[in-house]
């Protein structure tokens, strides 16, 4: 049976750009990321208290986690990770002592298990390892089990914590350190920081960086228009950027058309029922040299050379717009 061909060999590309896969070699930093994964590395490496990432669904919480645990700095942090928020406290308390390979007696006593933890953590920090507990989808936990969080947070000694806790969330996590119910939580936030949906030049700059380094030619796979619908009808999202770009390659195999145009993208973007999203700042991107203004299509009446001008600078200005962040510099 012959072997199915799969886009990246119809675009000369190593591998495919655009998974959903949490891959920190693909992760792409704005000065918003270098500043959250600054804060996420500093909040593990110094132990404090409570480190708290807030963003959309599909911003790349997940992938800058990944890539902080997995940096140099963070070497020697042991790491528990949850991201199961709909626990029973009950639950909570089994599921940390498995995570963190405690006895049987601690999966049914807390005071067992803050026991146990305790003599763990300090045992590793005494052999300069660091242990920390990230849980993902914060939002979504119960008051007990926040309060549950609140407790952990309170494992120090007299000169350091011992357990740095980490909470990521969408949006509605803010809300939630911001009841007065939760006030004693808040209180033990040590670092904060937000993930935003990318500006169009953002976009532009993330679908460069992911083809590139998939071993592809951007200006050989989307048009300029392209890229600006892309932008739009995702509202900024990495996630939704991904889900187009890789459904609008895969239509522009089948329909042998490189590179990816704007009718393609629309298509795709009806075949997932998406809406134009509008942004304050796409007007003024749009605007700026790096990016020129989009233009309507070109009527087929046009001169040959108007057409071939207007596809040069279409051309141009894609080139500096996926130029404008180069990961090594």
């Amino acid at each position: 049976m012959q072997r199915p061909i799969m886009y990246q060999e119809y675009y000369n590309l190593r591998e495919l750009p655009f998974e959903l896969a949490p891959n920190p070699a693909y992760l792409y930093f704005t000065p918003q990321h270098r500043e959250a994964l600054s804060n996420l590395e500093y909040g593990l490496l110094s132990a404090k208290a409570l480190t708290v990432l807030i963003g959309e669904a599909g911003t790349g919480k997940t992938t800058l986690l990944r890539a902080a645990l997995q940096s140099e700095r963070c070497r020697k942090v042991r790491c528990v990770y949850l991201n199961n928020p709909t626990l029973t406290r009950d639950d909570f308390v089994r599921m940390l002592a498995k995570q963190f390979e405690l006895s049987a007696e601690a999966a049914r006593s807390k005071t067992m298990l803050l026991s146990e933890l305790e003599v763990l953590i300090r045992g590793r920090r005494n052999t300069g390892e660091i242990t920390a507990l990230v849980v993902d989808e914060a939002q979504s936990l119960s008051d007990e089990l926040l309060e549950e969080v609140r407790l952990l947070a309170n494992l120090e000694s007299a000169t350091e914590k011992l357990l740095p806790l980490v909470l990521t969330g969408q949006p509605a996590l803010r809300d939630r350190l911001n009841h007065p119910a939760l006030l004693q939580l808040k209180q033990r936030v040590a670092l904060r920081c937000e993930l935003r949906p990318f500006s169009l030049s953002e976009t532009a700059s993330y679908m460069a960086t992911r083809i590139k380094r998939a071993g592809g030619d951007p200006i050989r796979l989307f048009t300029r228009e392209a890229v600006h619908h892309i932008h739009t009808y995702a509202g900024g999202i990495p996630r939704t950027v991904n889900v187009i770009c890789d459904n609008a390659l895969l239509a522009g195999m089948a329909a042998q058309r490189q590179p990816i145009d704007s009718e393609l993208v629309l298509e795709v973007c009806r075949d997932f029922d998406l809406s134009a999203a509008t942004h304050e700042d796409t007007a003024l991107i749009a605007n700026t040299p790096a990016l020129a203004p989009i233009h309507e299509p070109m009527d087929s009446a046009e001169s040959e050379p108007t057409t071939t001008r207007r596809r040069s600078m279409f051309r141009h200005a894609a080139a500096r717009g996926f130029a404008l962040l180069d990961p090594r510099r």
